[in-house]
């Protein structure tokens, strides 16, 4: 047992005669697990679970509630759905029940967010062992002697063994899983739902929620700094590469997801790293492979043999998205204190599965702003046989289920920070070339690196630029080291009619995507815009 705030649960209102578990460390929260049949431990050492049916967020069941102080703060919509108060407080009262009858219960108080001017305290209250062993492995831990006057700003109630009543609590009809989040009271409720990310994502929105307000930028990202103090940040969706290029090892490695930007720093919201497990290789992701064998790693949804305590990592029977989290310091090369400088390049990662963007492109800040919004990647439609045609997929701010907020509050925060400090800003694409997905092939990985390690020493600035015909922004002529030829992706096509083609389909998609966001941003901005949906 650590440290015990004095601050305790009976004066939040929460009341219980079960045994409350303080602030335990990792063999202690391990050995309680196991105690507990949550799951098994490996060989290696990592501590391995099932979270049943809900092998990721439950994104449909999230709901804020809506009052005085989010009415007009929030962007309503399909991601952001309101919860009425009266349906809070029935949902609250339930909990508080359920919580009372527990027998036994797992609290950690935490810090989200690794800059203390913009850190915010978080208590998470759980009933598995487990998902106390996660939130204390993803958040930031306070020193032994912050915890006994620790005083939380926000508290997540986990209870996975909660079912929902939609009529009484104004979840969604037929599901018994819900996620409340209520800025008011500063409390979050999870209910429903083993997966343990929905109590990260609902810190990171948290943090969202509030940084802008104060001038910070909260970020999507990962983020490494490099061998001159150099910092980078990488903005991508799931199967861009943001994970695998962010780790490098000329490069100190910030985190692996949520960041700020602040006046001096950009900040991990984070302690640990929750990275996907299917497939992974000891080849391609060393580092990452390397916690896999390393006790106080959790692994969501990885085959065990329950007798020889073997994983398989290429099993995707139970999902194919399978996780590791684990302590930012199991990577060799982390940043001791979690933050670096201000950024000075910007990376937006895309996998352009029709295969019309170049390999890299130079943005200018409102070009950047433009992707930013647009959040684009275009992934392989599916295994279905005969079907080969991508589709293009738009997150706002490559991170739209998490932005509480207008998109136009961040991407206007973003252009700022850009324009204040003279940050580069590059697109990436690290699909497909010399034709779309079906036709063309991957981009090569010695290709990206070569044109990103150019971008980051600076020795890209220098090259001779053309403005790409469809899209505006300046796509290098040569780069030393690099074919030519894949620089320019109309060349790699044979079929230059079907490039041009496929090219217009998806100026046409960019441009109707934007255009929920052109009321919103500035003319410059507008300007700005794709050259052929002119």
């Amino acid at each position: 047992m650590q440290a015990q705030s004095s601050f305790g649960l009976d004066k939040q209102g929460i009341r219980t005669s079960g045994d409350v578990k303080w602030n335990l460390l990792t063999a202690p929260l391990v050995e309680e697990a196991i105690r507990n049949g949550e799951g098994l431990l490996a060989k290696d050492g990592p501590f391995v679970v099932a979270t049943g049916k809900h092998t990721g967020r439950s994104a449909k069941d999230k709901f804020i509630v809506c009052d005085a102080e989010t009415d007009t703060t929030v962007w309503w919509g399909d991601v952001n759905r309101p919860m009425a108060p009266e349906h809070f407080e029935a949902l609250k009262a339930d909990f508080l029940a359920a919580l009372s009858e527990k027998k036994t219960l797992y609290v950690a108080d935490l810090y989200g967010g690794s800059q203390p001017e913009y850190r915010v305290n978080v208590r998470v209250i759980n009933e598995y062992a487990w998902h106390n062993l996660f939130i204390r492995t993803l958040l930031v831990r306070p020193e032994v002697a912050a915890l006994a006057d620790f005083v939380p700003d926000y508290t997540i109630i986990d209870l996975p063994s909660f079912k929902a009543d939609p009529a009484r609590h104004g979840g969604r009809a037929g599901s018994e899983t819900i996620i409340a989040v209520n800025f008011s009271q500063k409390m979050i409720l999870i209910g429903g739902t083993a997966y343990a990310g929905e109590m990260k994502k609902s810190v990171f929105s948290i943090l969202n929620y509030l940084l802008p307000e104060r001038g910070v930028m909260p970020m999507h990202c990962s983020a490494n700094i490099g061998p001159k103090g150099d910092t980078a940040v990488f903005f991508g969706l799931s199967g861009t590469g943001k994970t695998t290029l962010s780790a490098d090892k000329s490069r100190t490695l910030i985190g692996d997801d949520e960041h700020g930007w602040s006046d001096t720093a950009v900040f991990n919201f984070e302690g640990g790293c929750y990275a996907k497990m299917i497939r992974l290789s000891a080849e391609a992701e060393p580092e990452i492979f390397a916690t896999t064998k390393r006790f106080g790693t959790v692994l969501e949804n990885v085959v065990i043999d329950p007798a020889t305590r073997e994983i398989d990592l290429d099993d995707d029977s139970l999902a194919e998205n399978s996780r590791g989290s684990y302590p930012i310091d199991f990577i060799p090369n982390a940043s001791d204190d979690n933050l670096g400088p201000v950024p000075q390049n910007i990376i937006f990662l895309t996998a352009d599965a029709y295969g019309v963007l170049p390999p890299i492109a130079r943005l200018s800040p409102d070009q950047a702003m433009y992707h930013f919004l647009s959040g684009y990647t275009a992934r392989v439609a599916g295994t279905e046989i005969g079907v080969t045609e991508p589709s293009a997929t738009f997150s706002t701010c490559f991170g739209a289920p998490f932005m509480p907020r207008h998109p136009s509050v961040y991407g206007n925060l973003l252009k700022e920070r850009i324009a204040k400090g003279g940050v580069k800003c590059w697109l990436v694409n690290t699909g497909w070339t010399g034709g779309k997905y079906g036709v063309g092939s991957r981009m090569p990985i010695k290709v990206t690196r070569a044109l990103l390690n150019a971008a980051l020493d600076g020795s890209l600035n220098s090259a001779q630029f053309r403005i790409d015909p469809n899209f505006g922004f300046e796509v290098p002529v040569a780069v030393a080291g690099v074919d030519s030829a894949i620089l320019d992706p109309r060349a790699t096509w044979a079929d230059k009619a079907a490039y041009d083609a496929t090219a217009a389909n998806l100026v046409k998609q960019f441009a109707e995507n934007f255009a929920q966001f052109e009321d919103h941003v500035d003319d410059a901005v507008r300007g700005a815009m794709l050259v052929a949906a002119e």
